[in-house]
């Protein structure tokens, strides 16, 4: 699987406010790039802290020229991290076609499983190898591999693009700089969890493009 980590952040690497209230840091040029880069995407991931706080539903209007794009009739897939069900049954996420995987771990009770599957997830549970309640992204991206899923985007929040760079998942990165200082000691970042001490994500900078009053740099993943 080829997993693309994608965001936008100030000058000063924030996603938003220390609120954790979305701002708009890109502009049109941005969202259009995006877009095709969501064209590509067999699936859009996106951790639970992102769902609680801005309920996207993960699909855009233009869906009929994306999918001509994918060579496919399939809309791309939603995915959410989400080890013990928090996500509302009632989220945006959840609304209709297309189809949603909810990536838990076996901290999940089986009455909210069975509730989120009402809701339309289709979830997709893994054993924790860690002792911890967090899922095990080697083994969900397997499973989501096995269910057709050959090109992932990811698009946040803070904490799960860290696992997945901790968990060494992730191709390559763009991120887009715009021209904003945000502040905070507390607003997230890119790469928000633990953070690394001694061994460090080795990035290989491929392309920097200048888009609406920001920069986009495109980095390989080592």
């Amino acid at each position: 699987m080829h997993v693309h980590v994608n965001a936008a952040t100030s000058v000063d690497g924030k996603l938003s406010t220390r609120r954790r209230e979305q701002v708009r840091i890109s502009g049109d040029e941005d969202f259009a790039r995006v877009d095709r880069l969501r064209a590509e995407a067999d699936a859009v991931l996106v951790g639970v802290g992102t769902v609680l706080a801005d309920d996207p539903s993960l699909v855009r209007h233009d869906e009929p020229h994306r999918e001509r794009e994918r060579g496919t009739d399939e809309p791309p897939a939603r995915v959410v991290v989400d080890s013990r069900g928090r996500t509302p049954p009632d989220a945006a996420i959840l609304d209709g076609e297309p189809t949603t995987y909810l990536l838990a771990s076996d901290a999940l009770s089986t009455d909210r499983e069975r509730a989120l599957a009402a809701a339309g997830a289709t979830v997709l549970r893994t054993e924790s190898t860690d002792g911890s309640e967090r899922v095990d992204l080697a083994a969900a991206l397997e499973a989501l591999e096995e269910r057709g899923v050959e090109r992932l985007m990811v698009e946040g929040g803070g904490e799960v693009i860290f696992s997945l760079f901790d968990a060494g998942l992730v191709d390559r990165l763009t991120l887009y700089v715009g021209s904003l200082v945000l502040g905070g000691r507390d607003a997230p970042t890119l790469a928000d969890g633990e953070g690394f001490v001694e061994s460090f994500p080795a990035l290989s900078l491929a392309a920097v493009d200048r888009l609406d009053d920001g920069v986009v740099l495109s980095y390989d993943v080592e």
